[in-house]
């Protein structure tokens, strides 16, 4: 029994010492973090995670290696509507410090980036997207890992309807159809959603050792797999093509485009392994976070990729 004791008293100190530093770090990137500015969702602006900070920070697209704005709002993980022509949304994911299991705030925001809704739920974050029109947001969160590239990793993928409240905690029970058949299995995953508008969405499917490209219709809560091999799909503003990154190897991702018509693939000439959900500048250029920065790289397959920030992840454009 006093075996026991002892055992179970070791594993409350290293459970206390493992929080304090959680904390700690937090509060330390906290004080170090420069002056707050007041950010609102104006055309023309990339937006990103400061990685020194964890604040949204904010630079001109025709400048972005110019001076950045950082606001006050910390964030893990964010994303905006591109084309908000009625309602500014946006959303901040950000993990609980010292908080075990891990739990997630999911915050939504207004075009001056002030929190209009919360929801918490457990995991850790890892992406985010709104739809065009601001009245969808979605997330995918990590219940198990922490990382695509482990062994059994397991996702909760959400949404939440900015308009009448109602929250989707899991799109598991999406009704969804490979080879035309209904697919039902035990270990689906749904990460990485992509909005076409408010009735239409993308997202990767996971299950028994592959992975498809689901598309999906809201309304009627039905999906089908268009591809395989296609995770963190994000659609591009003219909706007729997917960036996507693919695997080669464990661990390691190529990102393509694909061709939604044809269902062509175009290899793009980053040749770096990049774990991100790329996101569309514009019809012709892609965006992703990797080493701590934002780079861009054209979608046709040609050209090199170009560092646009340093010191930032999560991109997001206005």
């Amino acid at each position: 029994m006093r075996r026991v004791f002892v055992a179970l008293a070791g594993s409350l100190v290293l459970i206390g010492a493992a929080l304090f530093y959680i904390v700690k770090e937090r509060q330390d990137v906290t004080m170090a973090a420069p002056a707050a500015e007041r950010l609102a969702l104006t055309s023309g602006q990339l937006l990103f995670r400061d990685t020194d900070s964890g604040q949204v920070a904010a630079v001109s697209l025709t400048d972005p290696g110019g001076a950045r704005r950082v606001s006050g709002v910390r964030c893990d993980r964010f994303a905006v509507a591109r084309q908000t022509v009625a309602q500014q949304t946006a959303v901040c994911l950000i993990a609980q410090p010292g908080v075990l299991p891990p739990v997630t705030d999911i915050l939504i925001l207004d075009g001056n980036l002030a929190v209009r809704h919360r929801e918490t739920l457990p995991g850790v974050p890892s992406r985010a997207r709104v739809s065009p029109d601001g009245k969808l947001v979605a997330w995918t969160l990590f219940v198990t890992g922490d990382s695509y590239a482990a062994t059994g990793f397991s996702t909760r993928a959400g949404l939440f309807e900015v308009d009448t409240g109602r929250l989707v905690k899991t799109i598991e029970e999406l009704a969804v159809f490979v080879d035309d058949r209904r697919y039902f299995a035990s270990d689906v995953n749904y990460w990485g959603i992509t909005f076409a508008d408010g009735n239409r969405f993308y997202a990767s499917l996971g299950s028994k050792g592959k992975t498809y490209l689901i598309e999906a219709d809201y309304p009627h809560y039905r999906g089908k797999a268009i591809r395989d091999n296609v995770e963190c799909p994000s659609l591009s503003p003219d909706g007729t093509r997917i960036a996507f990154k693919k695997k080669v190897a464990d661990g390691v991702w190529r990102l393509a485009v694909l061709d939604l018509a044809t269902l062509r693939e175009t290899e793009l000439t980053e040749s770096r392994s990049v774990d991100d959900q790329a996101l569309w500048q514009d019809d012709s250029t892609i965006l992703y976070g990797l080493d701590s920065a934002v780079w861009a790289v054209p979608a046709d397959g040609t050209g090199s990729p170009r560092l646009l920030v340093r010191n930032a992840a999560s991109p997001a454009v206005t």
